[in-house]
């Protein structure tokens, strides 16, 4: 099988696994508890997908969680944490992760000027750091079934307010795809029939 030429994985105006980041802020026990927007079961599985898909393509990824070492907040959910064993967690005490100084070096040091964000709540801690990311020149993408609200008002007007300021808003299966592309591209190949249709959409 003969598949379609690469095109500059750097340059492509499309996601590429060369060109960007995945960023994980926030999936904490306390957020789920407050998402209203998304079933949060239906939550969880979509963010695990998003990281597995980032995982198979070799994505850097930046992992962060809010005021665990202040003793207000738990760690990142077992079943994120397992899959981010090698990203240690950048911990805040900021809402806004981009007001992190440990945060935004980790996000400048991938290098990548596309960021695929995944944020508990919508409305703040996915919102903030977007806004900002995007008046540095990055470009966002949020991936609006794995990111939940504490109401669906609230996630709603989370996302028409960074699309308004320019994000690109994505879903998880369409992500795993934009970055496989073409089916004869086959070192990942398996993992993304895996993840996307063994492990989800097909299963019974």
């Amino acid at each position: 099988m003969i598949g379609s030429p690469v095109r500059d994985p750097i340059g492509d105006h499309l996601l590429t696994p060369q060109n960007s980041a995945l960023l994980v802020i926030d999936y904490q026990p306390s957020q789920f508890a407050g998402v209203q927007s998304i079933d949060r079961d239906l939550l969880l599985q979509n963010v695990v997908s998003t990281v597995k898909t980032a995982k198979a393509f070799g994505l850097p990824i930046v992992h962060s969680t809010i005021n665990v070492a202040t003793g207000r907040g738990q760690p990142t959910v077992p079943e994120l944490a397992e899959l981010l064993e090698d990203y240690p967690p950048v911990d805040r005490t900021s809402t806004n992760a981009w007001e992190d100084t440990e945060f935004v070096a980790a996000v400048r040091a991938t290098g990548r000027r596309k960021l695929i964000l995944c944020a508990l709540w919508t409305e703040s801690c996915m919102t903030f750091p977007a806004l900002d990311a995007m008046r540095e020149g990055f470009e966002v993408y949020p991936v609006v079934d794995a990111i939940g609200g504490t109401s669906e008002e609230a996630h709603r007007l989370g996302m028409e307010r960074v699309m308004q300021a320019g994000a690109k808003p994505i879903t998880w299966v369409p992500l795993a795809v934009e970055l496989q592309r073409d089916w004869a591209r086959a070192e990942t190949v398996d993992d993304v029939i895996e993840i996307v249709l063994t492990e989800r959409l097909l299963k019974t």
